[in-house]
């Protein structure tokens, strides 16, 4: 009989988040599987602040919900699942939620992923199509290296499908942010 991995629970995690030893980790959970990273740079921290800045205005402006940072997500029906986004938007709905002490039980409806040097673009890629097939409606996925992004939707047919758009292109918040660009010029002034 083979012997099989543990899988982790959203419990586990938030247990091991809470020891002091654990304060410079960021735990994710894909599947029950346990993924585990380090406090993001310092380049890494300014993009995610930067971006969390514009989508918070632009939010506020116009009335759509709440922008965060760093906060745990998981499904509502999933305990094996939960991600934490650099940046997060929760449209109205969600955003009426109580906020909870712990990891917020729905997925954000925009899911910001800043992609660090020690993660690949297959793992970023991987975390996108978790993100959509957990409810997630948009999620970008930053390129700071390449001074890039891509846009990750969900097709007609059910798929994730992409989009690349380079330096001098925008983000675009699609159904989730109406109206919103978010040139990408801004992000990595020159």
């Amino acid at each position: 009989m083979a012997s099989r991995e543990r899988l982790y629970t959203v419990d586990d995690v938030w247990r091991l988040a809470c020891a002091p030893e654990n304060d410079a980790k960021k735990i994710c959970l894909i599947d029950g599987e346990m993924l585990v990273t380090m406090s993001p740079g310092h380049i890494h921290g300014r993009l995610a602040l930067r971006i969390g800045q514009y989508i918070a205005n632009y939010a506020d402006e116009h009335n759509l919900g709440e922008a965060t940072v760093e906060v745990g997500y998981h499904p509502p029906d999933d305990r094996q699942t939960l991600l934490i986004p650099d940046v997060a938007f929760e449209g109205s709905t969600q955003a009426s939620t109580p906020a909870t002490a712990g990891y917020a039980p729905f997925m954000p409806d925009l899911a910001v992923e800043i992609i660090s040097p020690s993660q690949t673009l297959a793992q970023a890629r991987r975390k996108a199509s978790v993100y959509l097939r957990h409810g997630t409606a948009l999620v970008w996925l930053v390129h700071s290296a390449e001074k890039n992004a891509e846009i990750w939707t969900i097709a007609d047919d059910g798929a994730p499908q992409s989009e690349t758009v380079e330096s001098d292109g925008n983000l675009s918040g699609g159904a989730v942010l109406p109206g919103f660009a978010l040139p990408l010029g801004r992000l990595f002034p020159d």
